[in-house]
């Protein structure tokens, strides 16, 4: 069975380090792809999975994929189930991997960035994944949602809704537009997750820049009136990140 055809030269290396995930039931073609994938893009961190189901559990778990290649025809819950799953969750760039022509037209109905038809030709898989990385570049930064794991189970969570982010311990408390959300996540984790669009101003508090009224020298005003504190060393970095938020 042909995996994938060989062939090509160097490619681009994006600045962004990314996750990108096979999903296949097939494992020798996962192996061809991730083999490719790798040596042309050695920065990217690069999981397999063998089923729908498998990579659902990680996203559940906190695995937050920018890219995401995809077989349709797979045992047990297939591509396209996955695909609308998946896009209940995150705004993941999906490329359908099929055997069936006939399959690419379902692509469509979930967004899809892009389909390829196995056997998977080396050159078309990385034309393909450097669009997709380029794309994925312009709003890594700037995620649209979170999914976060609440007491009753999960929540796919807009991060526009987001005021500030407050640690107690081991929890996190989110306060949003509308409620407030507990949950187990470490600061630094979180901080990571909502990207460029957010500030550590305290070493207790992460505020979203957006929702930001005024500030002083010992703390931030934002848009509900609430008070958070701005640490004293921190003021002269945060007036710079604010400013520049302001700027773009």
């Amino acid at each position: 069975m042909k995996v994938i055809s060989h062939g090509g030269a160097g490619r681009k290396v994006s600045k962004t380090h990314m996750n990108i995930a096979i999903c296949d039931d097939e494992g020798r073609i996962r192996e061809g792809i991730h083999t490719v994938l790798r040596e042309a893009f050695p920065e990217m961190m690069i999981r397999e999975f063998a089923s729908g189901q498998e990579l659902l559990e990680a996203v559940w778990e906190q695995y937050t994929p920018d890219i995401v290649l995809l077989d349709i025809a797979m045992d047990g819950m297939d591509g396209m189930e996955t695909a609308r799953k998946l896009r209940e969750l995150s705004d993941v760039l999906l490329i359908f991997v099929t055997g069936i022509k006939e399959q690419v037209f379902q692509a469509f109905d979930v967004g899809a960035f892009h389909y390829l038809l196995k056997p998977v030709e080396k050159e078309k898989l990385l034309s393909v994944m450097e669009r997709a990385i380029a794309e994925a570049e312009k709003t890594k930064t700037k995620p649209k949602y979170m999914l976060i794991k609440v007491a009753d189970g999960y929540r796919k969570l807009d991060i526009a809704d987001i005021l500030y982010a407050e640690s107690e311990g081991r929890k996190v408390i989110l306060h949003t537009k509308q409620e407030k959300l507990e949950f187990y996540e470490k600061m630094e984790e979180l901080e990571r997750r909502l990207g460029e669009g957010f500030y550590r101003c305290h070493r207790s508090y992460l505020v979203s820049l957006s929702e930001i009224r005024g500030y002083d020298s010992t703390s931030i005003t934002i848009s509900n009136d609430e008070q958070i504190y701005l640490a004293k060393r921190k003021y002269s970095e945060f007036v710079q990140k604010y400013y520049k938020f302001l700027q773009e």
